[in-house]
């Protein structure tokens, strides 16, 4: 699936979101975890799964009587063309407005900030090799 082609809705990055995490699951097993966050139907859970079989956004095993689920595409895959959506829209194409706004929003850990040093570091070690 090209990345261009990665276009879950609200409820479908929340079902992926638990089979990124748990692997692959029936509706039940979706179903139990969705309900503890919200009031949601099964059959609701059920319905939004085979539209996401449909569109690519999940895998079915139908091997056993019952159905088994896992991702289709991957965490990393769908992070970046969602947040490339989000730059290009809602940024003006500005990575480091969202960086900005992203870390004045949120308190980032000590353990974070080390990250993004040593990652901005390595970026312009990168730059500098040029």
């Amino acid at each position: 699936m090209s990345n261009k082609s990665i276009k879950p809705t609200e409820s479908e990055l929340e079902i992926l979101a638990i089979l990124w995490e748990k692997g692959p699951a029936t509706v039940r097993d979706i179903h139990e975890v969705l309900e503890r966050s919200k009031d949601a139907g099964y059959t609701t859970t059920l319905k939004l799964m085979q539209i996401m079989h449909e569109k690519g956004l999940v895998y079915r095993d139908t091997s056993a009587k019952t159905h088994v689920y896992r991702a289709a595409v991957s965490q990393q895959d769908t992070q970046q063309q969602l947040l490339s959506k989000m730059i290009d829209t809602v940024f003006n194409g500005s990575a480091s407005q969202l960086v900005l706004q992203a870390l004045g929003n949120r308190k980032a850990s000590a353990a974070e900030l080390d990250a993004i040093k040593a990652y901005l570091d390595q970026i312009e070690k990168k730059g500098n090799n040029k």
